[in-house]
């Protein structure tokens, strides 16, 4: 533990001080999104057929149902009992639609089984309806799936790699109803909205917004909240959009520091202060031993049934404190210092996760601690 302490003084002294990190100036479509632009969720309901014996079995009614419905559009009439095969499978159908799309174009989809199938591979999507929150079509998906898995049975031997009751259709549907995202508002506004709601974020994008125009055209409604006057032709809304999303702005950094427990990982910005604190970690070491010896009560054996052996268990505690504890005292740095010289010092990733938990709970950590 003396050569211990001796490293961190050593780590320490040889630390050049560390200065703020220089915030970077990022494009302001980096920082957030226009209010209006958004992606939409479409969803769908089919059958995939070709399955070589991996669909739904016949305790699925929903699969027969949907097989004699889709056969019966195209002019074939069964009943229930003629449907004996488990080369179908019912699925759900998801897609993203983007912001702006038009009939014709494509996009992807994901096909995932909802029965008792083993496995979608090599299976066909028949065509399935992309309904949008209103109960609208927006798109048709058709195709062969590509499943990057597979499972096999036979006699009683199974093997499965990955999840094959989930497949994908790469610009397997196509938008069928256009879609045109509008981010002008009635009165003439445009809002952007942060991914991080900042105070002085959104202040500094008003400032920039404003000196780019040479006019007070930007106001803060919000932390999360940038609203823009545009007075202009909806024929170059899209070109002063485009300037908008080029400016570039400084955003405020948030001190914070992330704990991941389980792997011992520990991300900081260098420019995480800590005010003067004094480290203690003494060097304690508990050892348990148990031993479980048999007890044979041999003189009366065989003599009475109810007599069977006692286990006895001797358990034996010993406390060792070593004598050379480390007691280190850091003046004002930042975590980045201080975890350089922990781990010069050649202490573990989990023991330097506790101090960092114990310097905060000190109030001498000035940052938040995300702990995941």
């Amino acid at each position: 533990m003396m050569r211990l302490l001796a490293a961190l003084f050593l780590a320490l002294a040889t630390l050049v001080p560390s200065t703020a990190a220089l915030a970077q100036e990022v494009p302001l479509k980096g920082l957030g999104r226009f209010d209006g632009w958004r992606e939409n969720s479409l969803i769908g309901y089919g059958l995939v057929t070709g399955l070589a014996g991996t669909g739904d079995t016949r305790r699925s009614e929903v699969t027969r149902q949907a097989l004699r419905n889709v056969l019966s559009r195209l002019g074939t009439t069964v009943t229930e009992d003629q449907i004996n095969s488990r080369n179908v499978a019912v699925v759900i159908v998801t897609a993203t639609l983007p912001p702006s799309a038009n009939p014709g174009d494509r996009i992807d989809a994901v096909v995932s089984s909802i029965g008792d199938a083993r496995s979608l591979a090599g299976g066909t999507l028949l065509m399935t309806p992309l309904i949008g929150p209103n109960q609208q079509p927006y798109a048709l998906a058709q195709g062969s799936l590509t499943v990057g898995g597979y499972a096999f049975e036979a006699e009683l031997e199974r093997q499965q790699r990955n999840f094959p009751t989930t497949g994908v259709l790469p610009d397997g549907a196509t938008v069928e109803f256009p879609v045109d995202a509008q981010i002008l508002k009635e009165n003439g506004e445009i809002s952007f909205l942060l991914s991080e709601a900042s105070f002085t974020t959104a202040e500094r994008i008003a400032q920039a917004v404003n000196a780019s125009q040479g006019r007070q055209l930007a106001y803060v409604k919000n932390a999360d909240e940038v609203v823009i006057r545009y007075g202009g032709s909806p024929a170059l809304l899209s070109a002063f959009v485009s300037r908008l999303e080029n400016l570039r702005v400084e955003p405020d950094t948030i001190p914070r520091i992330v704990i991941n427990e389980r792997t011992g990982t520990i991300v900081a910005g260098t420019d995480v202060r800590i005010s003067s604190v004094v480290v203690s970690q003494g060097d304690i070491k508990v050892t348990v031993t148990s031993d479980n010896t048999a007890s044979q009560p041999s003189f009366i054996s065989g003599f009475a049934n109810d007599v069977s052996s006692l286990i006895v268990t001797n358990t034996d505690l010993e406390v060792e404190e070593g004598t050379n504890d480390t007691v280190a005292t850091f003046p004002n740095t930042t975590v980045g210092s201080l975890v350089q010289g922990l781990a010069r010092g050649k202490v573990g990733t989990r023991r330097i996760i506790s101090i960092l938990q114990a310097i905060k709970a000190a109030g001498a950590l000035h940052a938040e601690i995300i702990v995941q």
